[in-house]
């Protein structure tokens, strides 16, 4: 798909916080908060006054401001993703605290598949002769897969270290050593103590050795690439809304979330994996008619012939370029805790299309200690991250993930338990099918 994509520094910024347990996520995003002046006064208090608080006397414990459940607050651990929203005079963002234990990858994993930025915590107490800790190679491989451009690895609780800068180049080499191959991220590096406020939103006097920008300057100054709706239209079909059927000026529209591109009033769209044509007779937002939809937007669009089309196909401009296929492969992270084997049957769910298919092959596993490829094997454990071939049952209107991430991934339905059991990037698909 050609989309077009321009670069933005001023509209709403999607970040996750990852790494291991304890490497001080939740913290992080507490100072963030504290210190921009985004928490009200009530929850402060509230906060003090928190029973689980793991701080000595009136302190705050503001990791609490994302440890939401009860469950979290007893063990001290993030299960769920926490999502928080705050803004300076520069910009907006939507943080989602994602955990650090190998048991919640998979809501990791959530967090990280809308995320444009990620912050890689690395608690400098735990690493030793630079050896990184196993989530935080496997979140920095998950985020890599999951196409998130923008890394900060934020080098935690520099204060128990003694602000060493001989520990923070220590763990700077060892990160980068571990990413030589990783892909096209651009890597940044912050040495920062979350409980202080060390280099968060403002430099540190207690590093001079760091000549960097603090976390919070960062943030506001990543470029991310918006869709700006110069490419082809991407138009899964959510719902068919019919009215007055037994009418000659019954209405007929579809409604669903404009994925790319853009569309107008009179454009030619191509219905996919049919092939059928027709023209956008009219765009409704309830009661209004719009000129044109963008990426984004949630509409209704009216064709101006009556042709056959259901929830789970594709209103495409530019048809050449969608892929319709059977076929595909794809890096998949295994997130079931049933394991995967052939004689299982799964569900595959494409944007708002649903159909069966097959794992004909393991090409491959990904060994995150070393970010090479393995023998693929026959089965597929909670965790793992493999490169596979799907058989589907009927065809799906996709594209890479590399080229658009919402048209380009899945999730695997186990079909038996109806649990998710897999996330997947598309890489490649076979040949065209009608």
């Amino acid at each position: 798909m050609a989309a077009s994509q321009s670069p933005d520094t001023t509209g709403a910024l999607r970040f996750i916080t990852a790494g291991s347990v304890d490497d001080g996520k939740s913290t992080l995003i507490g100072r963030l908060l504290y210190d921009s002046k985004a928490i009200f006064a009530d929850q402060l208090d509230a906060l003090a006054r928190a029973k689980h608080k793991r701080v000595v006397g009136a302190g705050i414990d503001l990791s609490l401001l994302t440890d939401g459940l009860e469950a979290e607050r007893e063990q001290g651990i993030t299960i769920d993703v926490a999502y928080r929203y705050f803004a300076t005079p520069k910009r907006k963002f939507i943080i989602a605290d994602t955990p650090g234990h190998e048991q919640y990858t998979r809501n990791m994993v959530t967090g990280a598949s809308t995320a444009d930025a990620a912050v890689i915590l690395i608690d400098a107490t735990r690493v030793v002769e630079g050896k990184l800790l196993a989530q935080t190679r496997r979140h920095t491989t998950l985020a890599a897969l999951l196409g998130i451009r923008h890394l900060i690895v934020a080098v935690n609780k520099m204060d128990l270290v003694g602000f060493s800068q001989a520990k923070f180049d220590e763990i700077r080499t060892a990160y980068q050593q571990f990413t030589t191959d990783l892909g096209r991220q651009t890597i940044s590096f912050i040495p920062l103590s979350a409980l202080n406020g060390d280099n968060v939103v403002e430099r540190s006097g207690a590093m001079p050795w760091y000549t960097g920008p603090a976390l919070l300057p960062l943030l506001e100054g990543i470029e991310v690439e918006r869709d700006d709706g110069l490419g082809d239209l991407r138009f899964p079909v959510q719902m068919v809304l019919r009215t007055a059927g037994h009418t000659a000026d019954d209405f007929r529209g579809y409604a669903g979330r404009v994925e790319a591109g853009i569309v107008r009033r009179g454009d030619e769209i191509t219905v996919l994996p049919s092939g059928v044509t027709a023209r956008i007779a009219a765009i409704r937002l309830l009661d209004a008619d719009l000129p044109l939809a963008t990426a984004g937007d949630s509409v209704t669009l009216v064709l101006d012939r009556d042709v056959d089309v259901s929830r789970g196909d594709t209103l495409v401009s530019g048809a050449a370029g969608a892929r319709v296929t059977r076929r595909l492969s794809a890096d998949l992270c295994w997130l079931d805790s049933e394991s995967f084997t052939p004689q299982r049957k799964y569900l595959l769910k494409h944007a708002t299309r649903t159909v069966p298919a097959k794992i004909t092959a393991i090409d491959s596993r990904l060994d995150i200690r070393t970010l090479t490829r393995e023998a693929g094997g026959t089965s597929l454990a909670m965790n793992d991250i493999a490169r596979v071939d799907v058989s589907l049952g009927q065809p799906i209107v996709c594209d890479l993930f590399d080229e658009h991430r919402p048209t380009g991934a899945f999730i695997l339905i186990d079909s038996a338990t109806n649990q998710t059991a897999a996330a997947g990037m598309i890489r490649a698909v076979e040949a065209r099918v009608s």
